[in-house]
């Protein structure tokens, strides 16, 4: 018997006790009302069976939509479904008629690369594109060079004031090479009073770090690469495609650094050595509370040439016009993005994305079709369907900085990016628990369904920062990303795990992300009647959930404070 079917007996069984005056004390009738009211929802659910899911990701993930990549006929296939579906369950849509709102992205194919060379009294002469180093830039130019930049070893590369950290305290590294460690202090120490202990914060990650060396002024900005530290090893880093995507700017990105790379541990030894110094040493006066820059006593040179090529994409955009609260935002987002084809596979050229993220963006249009079919909603509800997040975090990024409806009245974002396919669990896992208050709602109809929650088994990894919610975070918007866990309510653990397991190393980022008609979707529905669940109260709620204090993105969301009442 399922969850929400032992929901429905105790509520039956309630009722009737009720109606056979078996429970006939004012206490028993008040406990029977009370149960029977807190299931409400519940049962309302179970109704609710999201009828159109499989297909719509079955479609969404047939050949004929060739993989979904930005800027093809397969983007061209799966906005037209998605405005259709819209337009279908009576979506509002944002111009005209129209649910498309267009992104501007270019691609930068990095297509010679020269060596790092270096002058310094103890060190080799250059180090080796792909062997030693990797390096790009995500300027939009056909050339950077960078020559006889000084360099200078800036810790983990942080300033984070409500850590007390800066570790470009006293120094400027205008038009410098900056060298720097992965991941953050916390894990570093595995100390839960630093930072967030094992689990990484957004400090951690290296899109941050280039970003904060670019505010710096550096040049060029190089991470260490230690592979407990970043969560993958050397080959991702420096073996994969090397093409980057960004969004069209006006000033071409030249706010960036020319460079932005990676280097070996073996490379950086052979850096601290020129000064006298070793990785393990330099670790440690990294956590140093009086840390201070190090001069490499180095300087470094590299040439990038790129191919440029502008691309448009579109988010599509649909919503519920709130009844009382119509300037006031609830916004559910998926990415309808993925891979494409692979011309040189001779057998199978179509990278799906059936689960990466047919199934979160199918979510998407079954959830706004469920809505559709209730009352009215106080607040706007938002459906948000986003472009090119496998090119970077994109479309989410173009929505965060071009926003159709404005980010200070956007209550919360709740994300989907890969739905459960093997049926009910027992628990939920949030992404980054411990981090805003919408998931409070959440745990508390987590618990209503007779489930758990539980954090992402490897917080080190900074998954809360690698999926398309991300670029709300980062502009204050409490968000929600949430998903099925491994406890699976028939097989348990150790079965659920193995089968996550199976999927990434046979199918994640590969052709073999395929539909397939044995999966259980009972599992992703279940999840789907807990993100509607919290997004219904917030539509019909004045909450106005923040983060939680010292956390990273709350001085941004209280920046805007005045906007809400």
């Amino acid at each position: 018997m399922t969850t929400l079917s032992r929901f429905s007996t105790i509520a039956a069984a309630l009722a009737a006790c009720v109606a056979l005056s078996a429970c006939s004390d004012n206490e028993t009738v008040t406990q029977a009302n009370s149960q029977a009211k807190k299931h409400d929802s519940v049962a309302s659910l179970e109704q609710a069976s999201f009828p159109k899911l499989a297909e719509h990701i079955k479609t969404l993930s047939s050949d004929e939509f060739q993989g979904r990549a930005p800027a093809t006929k397969g983007e061209e296939l799966t906005v037209a479904y998605l405005e259709d579906d819209f337009r279908r369950i009576g979506l509002k849509p944002i111009d005209g008629d129209s649910y498309k709102q267009p992104v501007s992205l270019v691609q930068i194919d990095p297509v010679k690369v020269s060596a790092l060379t270096l002058t310094g009294d103890n060190l080799p002469a250059q180090f080796n594109y792909r062997d030693d180093m990797t390096a790009w830039t995500k300027q939009v130019t056909e050339q950077v060079d960078v020559k006889d930049s000084d360099m200078v070893f800036v810790g983990y590369g942080i300033v984070a004031p409500e850590y007390d950290w800066n570790d470009y305290a006293g120094i400027d590294v205008t038009g410098k090479t900056v060298v720097m460690f992965v991941n953050d202090p916390g894990f570093a120490t595995q100390d839960e009073n630093l930072f967030n202990g094992n689990a990484m914060t957004y400090y951690g990650r290296w899109t941050y770090k280039y970003e904060e060396a670019a505010r710096q002024g550096a040049a060029m900005v190089l991470i260490i690469h230690e592979t407990d530290a970043a969560s993958y090893g050397w080959g991702v880093v420096a073996h994969g495609s090397p093409i980057k995507f960004d969004l069209i700017n006006e000033n071409k990105n030249a706010d960036l650094a020319k460079v932005e790379g990676w280097i070996t541990t073996e490379s950086a030894e052979k850096l601290f050595a020129n000064v006298g110094t070793d990785l393990a040493t330099m670790h440690k006066k990294a956590l140093e509370k009086d840390f201070a820059p190090v001069d490499l006593k180095a300087k470094a040179s590299i040439s990038v040439k790129s191919n440029l090529r502008e691309l448009t994409s579109s988010n599509v955009v649909g919503y519920i016009e709130g009844s009382k609260y119509p300037d006031e935002y609830v916004l559910y987002m998926a990415h309808w993005d993925h891979l494409g084809m692979d011309f040189s596979n001779p057998t199978n050229k179509v990278f799906n994305g059936a689960q990466d993220n047919a199934s979160g963006t199918g979510g998407l249009m079954a959830l706004a079709e469920h809505f559709a079919s209730q009352p009215q909603p106080e607040r706007s509800v938002v459906f948000v369907a986003v472009t090119a997040e496998e090119r970077g975090l994109l479309g989410s990024a173009w929505y965060a900085a071009n926003p159709v409806f404005p980010l200070e009245k956007t209550v919360a974002a709740i994300n989907m990016d890969v739905m459960n396919v093997y049926g009910p669990m027992k628990d939920m896992v949030i992404v980054g628990l411990g981090n805003n208050e919408v998931e409070d709602i959440l745990i508390k109809y987590t618990k209503q369904q007779g489930r758990y929650e539980v954090r992402e088994p490897n917080p080190e990894a900074g998954i809360a920062y690698r999926s398309d919610h991300f670029s709300l975070s980062k502009k204050g918007v409490p968000i929600l990303y949430a998903k099925s866990g491994n406890d699976h309510v028939e097989h348990g653990v150790e079965w659920g795990k193995a089968q996550r397991a199976e999927f990434n190393k046979c199918c994640y980022h590969k052709v073999q992300d395929q539909y397939d008609d044995n999966w259980d979707l009972t599992g992703a529905k279940q999840d789907m009647q807990l993100f509607y669940q919290v997004g219904n109260e917030l539509a019909n709620s004045r909450q106005w959930p923040n983060w939680y204090k010292g956390n990273e993105f709350r001085a941004i969301r209280d920046a805007s404070a005045t906007e809400r009442k």
